[in-house]
C-alpha cells in the first residue's frame, strides 16, 4: 500500500483528500503545518507528499526546500497547490523541486488522486528538480479540465454534491465575516492594522478557492483565485492599497454572495471551462494599453484593442462585445462621450462598460452619473486588480444571460 502526506492548513479540504486517498487503497498521514509535515515524514517515509503553498509558520516553498535537503527525500514526487495567477509563487515552487504544481480552484479529488498514480508509476524518471521541468521556466500552474471523456464518474459526482450542499449553507455567516473584516479594512487607518486585516481576508479567501474547487463550483473558484492573488499583493504591498483596489475588492466580495444565491438554486457543478469573452479596450497610451492586454491575457482573455475612439465607435456597430474598457481621457472624443454613444447602439445598451482613469481623479469620477457606465479603475492599477474586475462582470454577465 503506497503512502501519502498531506500538508495543509485548512482542516476541511485536508479531510476531504484524506477520505478520499484512503478509498483508493492509499495510507495517509495529514499534517497541518510544515513543521509538522517535516517531523511526520521522517516517520512516515512517504511515497508522495500533497502539499498546500500557504500554510502557517512555515511557507509551503520553505518546506520543500527542507524535503529536497534530505537525501532520502530528493526524488520523492512532491504535488503543490497554488493559485493560477500567482507566478512567482508558482516559479518559486518549481525552484524548490515541485513535481507537479496543481490549482485548487479547478481540481477534483480524483484528478489529483490520477496525478499522484501517474507520478508513482513513472517514479524512476528524472528528479523532480531537474531543470528541464516544463513548468519551472514558465511557472505554469497545471490545468486540471476532466482529463477522460467517459463523462463524470457517479462516486465522485455525489461527493462533490455533498460538499457543494455543505458549503452553500455555511455561505452566509462566512459572508457576514467577510464583509465585517471589510468595514474593519476601511476603518483602520494605520498601516499595520490595515495589512493584518488584508492578511486575514487572503486567508479566508485561499480556503474559500480550495472549497469551492472541490465542491464544483468552478466560476466562483475562478473568482477566488483571483481576488485571493490581489489581496496577497495588497498586505505585502500595502502602498497599493487606493480606493480603487479597495473598491474592486468590494465589489468582488458583494458578487460572491450573488453567485453563492445563484449556485443555491441549482444542484448541478458550474461549468469548469475558463471564462471565454470578447472585450475592447480603448486606450490611447500605448503603456496603459499593454498593461491591460497583459492583465488579460492572465485570465486567459484575448481582447481586441484600438487607440481610436471614432474607429472604436465604427467597430461598435459592427461587432458585439461582452465587455468594453475605454480611457477617459483621449483626443478627439473622451471616454464618457464614446459610452454615451455606444449606449444608444442596440447590441451595446448592456455591455458593462469599465473606465480607465487616473488615480487623482477616481473618487470625483467614482461619484459621478459616468455616462452609463458600469464601473471604473484608475491607473496605475495592479495587473491583478483588472484581472480580478474583468472577471465580476464577465461572470455577472453569463449568470444574468438566459439559460439556453
Amino acid at each position: 500500500m503506497k503512502k501519502i502526506l498531506i500538508i495543509e492548513d485548512d482542516h476541511l479540504v485536508a479531510n476531504i483528500y484524506r477520505n478520499k486517498f484512503s478509498n483508493s487503497d492509499f495510507q495517509v498521514e495529514v499534517a497541518h503545518d510544515g513543521e509538522a509535515g517535516l517531523e511526520r515524514m521522517r516517520s512516515f517515509l512517504p511515497d508522495a507528499v500533497l502539499l498546500d503553498l500557504v500554510l502557517p509558520r512555515m511557507t509551503g516553498v520553505e518546506v520543500l526546500k527542507k524535503i529536497r535537503s534530505l537525501p532520502s527525500f530528493e526524488r520523492l514526487p512532491v504535488i503543490v497547490f497554488s493559485n493560477t495567477y500567482l507566478s512567482n509563487v508558482v516559479q518559486d515552487a518549481w525552484k524548490a523541486g515541485a513535481t507537479k504544481c496543481l490549482s485548487k480552484a479547478n481540481c477534483t479529488p480524483k484528478q489529483v488522486i490520477e496525478a499522484v498514480r501517474g507520478l508513482l508509476s513513472g517514479q524512476g524518471a528524472a528528479p523532480a528538480s531537474s531543470a528541464s521541468a516544463a513548468g519551472q521556466t514558465t511557472g505554469e500552474v497545471s490545468s486540471s479540465h476532466p482529463a477522460s471523456s467517459a463523462g463524470p464518474d457517479p462516486e465522485d459526482a455525489a461527493f462533490q454534491a455533498e460538499i457543494r450542499a455543505a458549503l452553500i449553507d455555511s455561505f452566509p455567516p462566512a459572508l457576514a465575516t467577510l464583509r465585517s473584516q471589510l468595514q474593519a479594512l476601511f476603518k483602520h487607518g494605520e498601516e499595520a492594522q490595515r495589512t493584518n486585516r488584508l492578511h486575514e481576508l487572503y486567508r479566508r479567501i485561499h480556503a474559500l478557492t480550495a472549497n469551492a474547487g472541490l465542491a464544483g463550483l468552478f466560476q466562483i473558484a475562478q473568482l477566488t483565485d483571483a481576488l485571493e492573488a490581489l489581496l496577497k499583493e495588497l498586505y505585502e504591498k500595502p502602498r497599493n492599497v487606493n480606493p480603487s483596489t479597495l473598491r474592486t475588492v468590494t465589489l468582488a466580495i458583494d458578487f460572491l454572495g450573488a453567485l453563492f444565491d445563484r449556485a443555491a438554486q441549482s444542484s448541478a457543478p458550474q461549468p469548469q471551462e475558463p471564462v471565454q469573452a470578447s472585450i475592447l479596450v480603448v486606450e490611447d497610451e500605448a503603456i496603459s494599453r499593454r498593461a491591460i492586454i497583459y492583465a488579460l491575457e492572465k485570465a486567459k482573455l484575448q481582447p481586441t484593442t484600438l487607440d481610436d475612439p471614432l474607429a472604436a465607435l465604427k467597430l461598435l456597430g459592427d461587432k458585439k462585445f461582452d465587455l468594453i474598457f475605454l480611457d477617459v481621457d483621449m483626443p478627439g472624443m473622451n471616454g464618457f462621450e464614446l459610452c454615451t454613444k455606444l449606449r444608444a447602439l442596440p447590441s451595446h445598451k448592456d455591455t458593462p462598460v469599465i473606465f480607465v482613469t487616473h488615480l487623482s481623479d477616481f473618487e470625483s469620477r467614482a461619484t459621478s452619473t459616468m455616462s452609463g457606465g458600469n464601473d471604473l479603475i484608475a491607473k496605475p492599477f495592479l495587473f491583478i486588480e483588472l484581472t480580478v474586475k474583468s472577471l465580476i462582470w464577465l461572470l455577472r454577465r453569463r449568470m444574468q444571460a438566459p439559460s439556453s
